[in-house]
């Protein structure tokens, strides 16, 4: 498979050519990975001493940092707090400045949700079945209903050394519906309005949200699809950043260590192919809308 598209673009902020702009916006919703193997996230030299997995309080998979600039899930000092907190906050405005450039059609439905920071190796990390990123998986969540909105991650390897981050990407989402999806069972009644009145989610889930949830745990469950289903692996060395709507590229991240991830939210109308969603996908195989 072939699940790489490779852009020779070597600045966050531009300009960029129609004919770029055109074959990356093709190829991200058509499910790839935009790969761009000259986009470093140079870090200042202050900020080399946020390279240490001490920074992680261990609480939670990664350092997170809100659109509000709160931070959450960090045992930083005061003054590396600051640092910290600056270096996420410049990664932040390079990637909407890199996403908004590369697709203006994007902009005005465009939402900046957390921004991310991975400082631990996340090779031999223990989690429950369905917690671990190392198994192939959609992107879902289960406290946050997207109702059809969709998920598009970028993502940076910082390593100061050799050290890659190394993805398995499977195979395309139609392909992995048509096998798990049978086996999603549908929620108990009244267990959407349940849980948003126990503030359990934000908002109602959607039927899509229950699909796309049921998807996520199915597949990192089936051990059997697992090893069976067609993967590519994939090394992102240090120096590199990579971009994929996480809703739809069926992923798994195997080991690794220092990435920043920057996370946005977008309404589907903006895309240039909505169908290619996976809430046309899912709606077109159930036969009925979903949101």
């Amino acid at each position: 498979m072939d699940v790489l598209e490779t852009l020779d673009i070597a600045s966050w902020r531009g300009p960029f050519g129609a004919a770029v702009r055109q074959d990356a916006i093709a190829a991200l919703e058509r499910g790839r990975v935009l790969f761009f193997p000259h986009l470093p996230f140079v870090l200042r030299d202050a900020e080399r001493s946020l390279l240490t997995p001490e920074l992680s309080s261990g609480r939670a998979k990664n350092i997170s940092l809100d659109p509000s600039g709160r931070l959450k899930h960090d045992a930083a000092a005061k003054d590396q707090q600051i640092l910290l907190q600056a270096m996420m906050q410049r990664f932040a405005a390079d990637a909407v400045a890199l996403v908004g450039g590369l697709f203006p059609a994007y902009a005005a439905k465009l939402e900046r949700a957390r921004t991310s920071y991975r400082p631990v190796e996340i090779a031999g990390r223990k989690y429950s079945a369905t917690k671990d990123d190392t198994r192939l998986h959609v992107d879902a969540f289960p406290t946050r209903p997207m109702r059809g909105r969709r998920i598009l991650r970028l993502f940076s390897n910082i390593h100061p050394g050799a050290l890659p981050r190394v993805w398995n990407v499977g195979e395309p989402f139609a392909d992995m519906a048509a096998k798990i999806l049978p086996r999603v069972k549908p929620p108990m009644p009244l267990a959407a309005w349940l849980r948003a009145a126990t503030w359990q989610t934000r908002g109602l889930r959607s039927r899509y949200d229950d699909l796309m949830l049921g998807l996520h745990d199915t597949a990192k469950l089936d051990m059997d699809y697992q090893r069976a289903t067609p993967k590519n692996e994939i090394a992102f060395a240090p120096g590199t950043t990579w971009l994929c709507y996480t809703d739809q590229v069926m992923h798994a991240a195997l080991s690794g260590q220092f990435v920043l991830e920057q996370t946005f939210h977008l309404d589907i109308d903006a895309m240039a192919e909505p169908a290619r969603a996976p809430i046309g996908v899912l709606e077109k195989m159930t036969g009925r809308a979903l949101a």
